[in-house]
């Protein structure tokens, strides 16, 4: 993934975040510094939200926030040994690393939403639980629908006096109840 994030971009901001937060574990710190001095690794960082759907990622957290202070994922694997991260990023210079920086304020602070990137792995797609959800609501509409239209159809064979119609109309109804 090629980013649209240039070097200094990426470089300015880690120093500027580096100057105002504190991470919860000093090896983030090390990491982010090790970045700032390796060009060649940092033309491949991204940074991204839910950077742990990533092949490789990392979650770095500022002392200012509740979330876990460092964890590493790699092709749903995840440590929170940062010394093994690093041996991987030493290793694996030109492989694309995501990084997730957890601070305050984090998603209304503009120099961070000026390095962040789409993160390519994110599914976008409905949560099982809600499509489900939204599934019933669907069904639902449609029974009442036909159920509304059965009722239609019956008080136009009533007024037509057209007892075959109602038949059919009224056993329609019937079953679209008994289906419910």
């Amino acid at each position: 993934m090629e980013s649209s994030v240039t070097i200094q971009d990426k470089k300015s901001f880690i120093s500027w975040f580096l100057g105002e937060f504190r991470l919860k574990k000093r090896e983030s710190t090390w990491i982010l510094k090790y970045l700032l001095n390796h060009q060649e690794i940092l033309e491949n960082v991204h940074f991204v939200h839910d950077a742990n759907l990533c092949p490789r990622g990392i979650v770095m957290s500022s002392q200012c926030t509740e979330d876990k202070p460092f964890c590493f994922y790699k092709n749903h694997l995840e440590t929170v040994d940062a010394e093994k991260t690093f041996h991987d990023i030493r290793l694996n210079k030109h492989e694309s690393l995501y990084i997730q920086l957890n601070f305050k304020n984090a998603r209304q602070n503009a120099l961070y939403a000026a390095v962040l990137e789409e993160n390519p792995f994110k599914d976008e797609l409905i949560p099982e639980e809600d499509s489900k959800i939204a599934e019933g609501i669907l069904e639902h509409t449609l029974r009442e629908y036909e159920k509304n239209e059965c009722l239609k159809m019956i008080d136009d064979a009533l007024d037509r006096h057209d007892k075959e119609a109602f038949r059919i109309w009224a056993d329609r109804l019937e079953k679209l109840n008994i289906n419910n």
